[in-house]
């Protein structure tokens, strides 16, 4: 043994060494801690303040060239035999494809997992693509659906390359099909009709919410499933027919049939599909409103205790202090927002917030910003769904849900407007301008 200067070492220098050392860390043979490499060697090759090179290189449009028309443009193409093993990842349509993808990404916040999801998606619809094809929503819907793959996403980047056409069924097509079924083939055929000009509008007439159009088709269902067993057409409905049948019926349930039924006739007696209408001269009668009470404390504790998520301990208090419907709470944007002044805009107007709402505000903020830190959406409520979009707010039914847990939410709205109304005297402008009533609505 030498010691540092290359000479012999004294044994017994070197057992005065070992006797000192008190305790030594032993290890595992190969697993023992590694240095970490200097920067300079980890970035070896690497100029100092070079840009990093783009996840997704730049790709733009192919050129075409030339091209084969085809043959037979209807015929629709097979792609539940596709595996991601034969998808053409060379392709130059994937290319521009996957760098759209990208700027969709980084403009809508989607995540790691659907990026990789949707390049898998594009990979497999855009084998074999020449231009000129058409890719429709039919073809790829149930092959990217059985891998689990987004069809949304995968349909948005192909819609930005101007290449998809939606052919699928709308949702208003398989409601009306679904609600009409049962029917006596004549009757049908005109509740289809008066359906369709409810929603589009005619020449005298102006079209309606889709929400109305249900809500009316939805009412005369029961009365011509009733009249569909002895009869085969509306002409051949009776005003004995109608008297009998809203005999059975009471209060609010009598008033709503009878108006759709009123609609439903006026417009065939309007279009020469029936004689008389039978409904006219039969009185709709007036709409009693219910007399409104405070909520019991027990219903106030139900509901505070049912809302334990962030967002419906939000909904109850923007219905319970603001008097907020449900597309008003929807359509909030973080703009509305102010929590430095403590001011909340809800439809248009603004209004002071309280303590206990900033609280609630702050806490659903935090969680949303944990949830989805990389979402665009400027909306204040987003779900998961909108949460990778940009314009579409956490929608009406998202909503509903959230306040159907704590039931009475729609007293608490009315409530809270009779509230307002026996603090400030019966004033119905300043509830007109506060809640943002109807001149009628504020009276009552």
């Amino acid at each position: 043994m030498k010691n540092v200067a290359g000479h012999p070492a004294d044994e017994t220098d070197v057992r005065e060494r070992l006797a000192a050392v008190r305790h030594h860390q032993l290890f595992f043979v190969g697993m023992h801690y590694r240095r970490r490499p200097t920067p300079s060697a980890r970035r070896r090759g690497v100029r100092r303040g070079a840009p990093r090179k783009p996840l997704t290189a730049p790709a733009w449009r192919p050129d075409p060239g030339w091209r084969q028309l085809p043959l037979f443009p209807q015929i629709p193409r097979d792609y539940s035999g596709l595996a991601l093993a034969d998808a053409d990842l060379a392709s130059p349509w994937l290319a521009w494809a996957k760098y759209l993808a990208h700027r969709l990404a980084e403009g809508r916040g989607w995540g790691r997992d659907i990026r990789f999801a949707v390049n898998r998606g594009l990979a497999l619809v855009l084998t074999g693509y020449v231009e000129g094809d058409v890719i429709r929503h039919t073809e790829i819907f149930a092959p990217l659906r059985a891998l689990d793959l987004p069809v949304g996403h995968t349909v948005t980047v192909q819609e930005e390359m101007g290449i998809f056409e939606d052919d699928s069924e709308t949702s208003f097509e398989r409601w009306i099909a679904e609600r009409l079924k049962g029917l006596a083939p004549g009757i049908r055929s005109e509740a289809e009709r008066w359906t369709r000009v409810l929603r589009d509008g005619g020449p005298r007439s102006l079209p309606r919410r889709e929400g109305t159009v249900w809500l009316y088709l939805n009412r005369v269902r029961p009365a011509l499933l009733e009249w569909s067993n002895p009869y085969d057409h509306l002409r051949e409905v009776t005003r004995d027919d109608v008297l009998t049948y809203t005999k059975t019926l009471h209060g609010h349930q009598r008033h709503d049939q009878l108006v759709a039924l009123r609609s439903l006739f006026a417009w065939a007696k309007r279009n020469g599909l029936i004689f008389r209408n039978p409904t006219s001269r039969i009185k709709v009668g007036q709409y009693e409103y219910a007399v409104l009470h405070p909520l019991v404390p027990e219903q106030v504790d139900r509901s505070v205790a049912a809302a334990t998520t962030p967002a419906t301990r939000l909904i109850l208090a923007l219905a319970a202090v603001y008097a907020a419907r449900v597309a008003q709470i929807a359509s909030l944007m973080l703009d509305d927002v102010d929590l430095g002044n403590h001011r909340l805009a809800i439809a248009g107007r603004a209004r002071p917030l309280d303590d206990l709402t900033v609280k609630l505000l702050l806490d659903w903020l935090d969680h949303r910003r944990r949830r989805w830190p990389n979402t665009a959406n400027l909306h204040l409520l987003i779900n998961n769904r909108t949460a990778n979009t940009t314009a579409e707010p956490a929608t009406t039914g998202s909503v509903s849900r959230c306040a159907d847990r704590t039931r009475p939410w729609n007293g608490s709205v009315s409530i809270r407007q009779l509230e307002e109304a026996l603090v400030r005297g019966p004033d119905p402008l300043h509830l007109a301008e506060v809640f943002g009533l109807d001149e009628k609505t504020a009276m009552r």
